[in-house]
């Protein structure tokens, strides 16, 4: 049997899902420590209320949960977005496509 790869559109549409999300979680990691750390100068937080804080918070995680559902196999379609975590998975569970293309170098 040989091997499956995707083809050089497929492979650019996968390194396009995986630049947005490397470069979104660094966003939101540096937003995250900003926040935690000057959430009381900022006026966000106090002792007693944390309800700001939290919907910021939420707001920074939805667009993680979000990228990482949208990513789907473009050789069969089926969702591997979990299976991915920051970059995406060598190889398709459900159909064994290589998620690389031939002639990728990377």
């Amino acid at each position: 049997m040989s091997a499956r790869y995707l083809s050089s559109e497929q492979d650019a549409k996968l390194r396009r899902w995986e630049r947005w999300n490397r470069n979104y979680f660094v966003f939101a990691f540096f937003a995250l420590i900003l926040v935690l750390v000057f959430s009381s100068q900022l006026g966000i937080s106090s002792g007693d209320d944390w309800g700001g804080l939290g919907v910021l918070l939420v707001l920074l995680v939805i667009p993680i949960i979000v990228l990482q559902l949208r990513l789907a196999c473009p050789a069969c379609g089926t969702k591997i977005g979990w299976q991915a975590k920051l970059m995406a998975p060598d190889q398709c569970k459900s159909c064994g496509v290589f998620l690389r293309s031939k002639n990728s170098s990377s």
